[in-house]
């Protein structure tokens, strides 16, 4: 029933088993749900499937491609995904579930989506406790998740803020209660060293961070809710080659990277052309993306001509990564 704020309605506290299959056969659909977990309600989908990942964005209305959380059912599902070191294990050990995030070494074969790293290296990974954690469990994948409320609005601590805000762009609406720490999870990193870095405030105190390490947390001048501060660098998300914006025709050896099917000058003589989405659908071109990005670079082209992608919707996006592949490096 998409656009309706009342049916499908689950109540977790009455109704934990149907609650968790309809949340399931979401999820499957590739459609995002608002999560109940301990510091606030977040939109989860799957975070393999980048299409899921998009609607995720779409749905918040959110201006950039920001790292997402991941969520994992336990420490063994995380480490299917990312690297511990031995300081981030303890960290796990210590305040799992709970809302602790710890910023890790993406596995090469990690089939977490670009989309949902914002094409870095590392991940933020959280796991939640109750009903979260079990869902995650019975779904089998990690679950990318901001807070579940439009952008720039504050995020939600129940499932009346969610319908409030939410409830006509999404199918269903799981209610666990009010979160019960109501603030986001601190965010955390252990970098080359040893050293430990605070990246966010947030759930878990400090000072019990620091018992644990057995350290003192650095405190990065440019922390804030977003993971690793994406955003602030002006060459960021960057493949090898060249890129070049609002192309309108290809030279020689150049990949090709196009918008809404349209045939560009000299695409013939391209070394690789991708199309973000043949039917002009900017969710499709969000989802495809950092992959096309990649195969692009992946090519051997020394440059990639990128040609315009409209600036409304998910579109301030995709240009706002596009600007930062395309900014000068030194």
């Amino acid at each position: 029933m998409k656009g309706s704020i009342k049916e499908p309605h689950i109540h977790i506290k009455n109704d934990r088993q149907p609650a968790l299959q309809a949340a399931v056969t979401e999820l499957a659909a590739g459609q995002p749900i608002p999560l109940p977990t301990e510091p606030v309600y977040g939109l989860a989908a799957d975070a393999t499937n980048p299409a899921a990942i998009a609607r995720i964005y779409e749905t918040k209305g959110r201006p950039q491609f920001n790292p997402l959380i991941c969520h994992m059912a336990d420490i063994a599902m995380a480490e299917r995904y990312a690297i511990f070191d031995p300081i981030s294990l303890d960290l796990a050990e210590a305040f799992w579930p709970g809302p602790l995030t710890l910023v890790l070494p993406l596995k090469p074969a990690s089939d977490i989506h670009a989309l949902a790293t914002a094409g870095l290296d590392t991940v933020g990974i959280r796991v939640p406790q109750g009903f979260a954690g079990d869902l995650i469990r019975r779904f089998g994948k990690p679950l990318a998740a901001p807070g579940a409320n439009s952008s720039g609005k504050i995020n939600p601590p129940s499932a009346a803020h969610v319908e409030a805000d939410l409830g006509q762009k999404i199918n269903l609406i799981l209610d666990g209660g009010a979160a019960s720490v109501g603030v986001e999870s601190t965010i955390v990193k252990v970098e080359e060293g040893g050293k430990v870095r605070l990246l966010r405030p947030g759930g878990v105190v400090t000072a019990e961070i620091e018992r644990v390490a057995g350290k003192r947390l650095e405190r990065s001048e440019k922390a804030s809710a977003a993971i690793e501060a994406p955003g602030m660098l002006a060459s960021h998300y960057a493949p090898g080659a060249a890129v070049r914006l609002n192309a309108t025709s290809v030279s020689p050896g150049e990949a090709l990277i196009r918008f809404e099917g349209i045939p560009v000058a000299g695409e013939e003589t391209a070394r690789a052309v991708f199309d973000l989405s043949p039917s002009g659908d900017l969710s499709e071109a969000a989802a495809n993306l950092f992959d096309y990005l990649k195969a692009a670079d992946a090519s051997g082209a020394d440059s990639i001509a990128i040609t315009s992608i409209p600036t409304h919707g998910l579109g301030e996006a995709i240009n706002d990564r596009l600007s930062r592949a395309a900014a000068p490096r030194s």
